[in-house]
């Protein structure tokens, strides 16, 4: 990565509600976690220092852990030590901002604060009146979107989140998002200046996605069945596993030649009703033989789970990008997705994958039957998704971060010499 003429050496990074040690896949970590670490683990190979900042959940969680060099981790006293749901942590926030200021004294000064997720950019846009360093902001999901395609059951956004999202646009000095579909919402929802919006597609992490022996890494798992399907994410109504356990139900009902089993891969999310909620489905629906729940995987083991499905399922309502697509398609294995939100972008409709305009398991299971079939076609769209995804490295998305850092930096400069 460039680093000549490079006017930051240190950023801070607000990650309030979920930690960056947390592994993908349990409670509310996901992506954006993945996404941090990413980031600032390629930052730290230009020489840039990353202070990731989130909040103690724990009494063993340690003041401060060094992920790698230039890469630390802070925890910070804000409520009781224990989890709390996100929709309660904007009480706690007065108590984050203090415990951060006195860290900042201690830790910094940042040439930049970078927030993710809505209540950090809260944080993060007061920190910013005593640091005076500029404000990146990634939202990673967006609560009006997520209010316009609720699953059934699925609760709405909460008017709180709704405002506070709409202050932090305001407020930041840049808007990094994945997508031009997530730019156009920022502007259309939330009033965004598209001047502020930077669109900065993530990346994937080639030394561990990548195509492999699927022989192998079925044995690793002790797949029994001829075909294998996979749905990795958190187990929540916005994620539909249940479209994934409902398409198996039908494939088995339209083609009970195929012999097929799906891999469940993920954690509760928001409550531990949603795992019981699928077994019985799956029960009722005569799949539970062919459904197997996993854990949430570490990236190693993940991979092998990509390599070792025929298809990964992703029938969310919706997805500010979709990073486990991205991450499956490296691995060579198509995608079968809902056609929302970033996942419009991180699948090649017919190319490297399918993208559906419903969540009806007959349709989803007519278009797994298809593909199943074909073994041809099957193998032309893995070969096309490793070169697509192979081709997002975390590396480039970390160049574009660090320019869009350096021009911030740079333009109080160039507005005092004009």
């Amino acid at each position: 990565m460039e680093t000549f003429d490079q006017p930051i050496r240190r950023v801070g990074v607000l990650s309030v509600h979920s930690s960056p040690l947390a592994p993908p896949g349990v409670g509310d970590s996901g992506g954006m976690n993945v996404t941090v670490r990413a980031l600032a683990g390629e930052l730290a190979r230009a020489g840039i220092e990353s202070d990731l900042y989130t909040r103690a959940t724990s009494p063993d969680d340690p003041p401060v852990v060094e992920v790698e060099p230039g890469v630390r981790v802070l925890h910070l006293p804000a409520g009781p030590l224990a989890p709390i749901p996100k929709q309660h942590l904007p009480r706690y926030l007065c108590a984050f901002l203090c415990s951060l200021l006195r860290a900042g004294e201690r830790h910094g000064p940042y040439d930049v604060l970078h927030s993710h997720y809505w209540v950090s950019g809260w944080v993060a846009r007061l920190a910013r009146e005593r640091w005076d360093s500029p404000v990146v902001h990634s939202f990673h999901t967006l609560g009006r979107v997520k209010n316009l395609s609720l699953a059934d059951g699925d609760q709405p956004e909460p008017p709180a989140r709704l405002a506070g999202e709409e202050r932090v646009a305001a407020a930041a000095d840049r808007l990094i998002v994945p997508t031009p579909a997530e730019a156009r919402q920022l502007v259309e929802l939330y009033g965004a200046s598209p001047a502020k919006v930077s669109i900065v597609p993530h990346g994937v992490d080639r030394g561990r996605f990548h195509p492999g022996d699927r022989a192998a890494a079925r044995a690793a798992l002790g797949v029994t069945h001829r075909h294998v399907l996979a749905f990795v994410g958190r187990l929540q109504p916005l994620k539909a596993p249940d479209v994934a356990v409902l398409t198996l139900a039908a494939l088995a009902r339209q083609r009970p030649d195929l012999d097929v089993e799906l891999l469940v891969v993920g954690g509760a999310s928001g409550g531990d009703g949603e795992p019981a909620r699928l077994r019985r489905l799956a029960t009722a629906n005569g799949v539970a033989d062919r459904v197997r729940f996993l854990a949430p995987q570490p990236h190693d083991r993940l991979a092998t789970i990509y390599q070792a499905a025929d298809l990964v399922l992703m029938p969310s309502w919706s997805e500010s990008f979709g990073l486990v697509a991205l991450e499956a398609q490296a691995c060579g294995t198509p995608v079968v997705a809902a056609g929302v939100g970033g996942l419009l972008h991180a699948v090649g409709d017919g190319t490297t994958g399918v993208l559906l305009a419903n969540h009806q398991p007959d349709c989803w299971a007519e278009v797994v039957a298809q593909l199943l079939s074909s073994p041809r076609r099957l193998a032309a769209m893995g070969a096309a998704a490793a070169r697509f995804a192979g081709a997002h490295g975390w590396d480039q998305a970390a160049a574009r971060l660090l320019e869009i850092y350096g021009d911030l930096v740079r333009e109080p400069v160039l507005e005092q010499m004009g």
